[in-house]
């Protein structure tokens, strides 16, 4: 089977350790709030729906229905069938959803614009606790 750029990031998101797969595991990084994006086969059963929806908000994480079955994107991760999986990377989550939304914008570009929000901001906190912890140091060296 061949995997398309998308289903590669995924792949490459579980070979930096970014991605939980499976339900437990995608449910426990959400209960831990690591979820950055919660992927639903377009296959799932609806109960895993349901359960993939309470599991996103618990973690306060975006979630999508991927266009991609649960063999397909169990091929992308080493395994026969994947109904669920969390990246817990937001430069991966985003590039996911970026990649899905030049494909479908209709159907995914909402969610790729919030990650591009929610990068956004967690990149102007970043810069903001570098500021302050550059003037913690000016503070340190100027009172020894």
């Amino acid at each position: 089977m061949e995997l398309d750029n998308t289903l590669r990031t995924v792949g490459l998101a579980l070979k930096a350790g970014k991605l939980a797969v499976g339900e437990e595991a995608a449910g426990d990084a959400c209960a831990a709030r690591a979820c950055r994006l919660l992927l639903l086969a377009s296959d799932a059963a609806e109960n895993t729906l349901r359960r993939a929806e309470r599991f996103a908000g618990q973690g306060q994480c975006l979630w999508m229905q991927v266009p991609y079955s649960k063999e397909a994107l169990g091929a992308a991760v080493g395994r026969a069938g994947c109904a669920m999986a969390a990246v817990t990377d937001l430069g991966l989550a985003q590039s996911i959803a970026g990649k899905l939304a030049a494909a479908d914008g209709a159907r995914y570009g909402g969610t790729a614009e919030r990650l591009a929000v929610k990068a956004e901001r967690a990149a102007r906190r970043r810069k903001e606790q570098r500021q302050r912890d550059k003037q913690q140091f000016g503070k340190k060296k100027s009172s020894d």
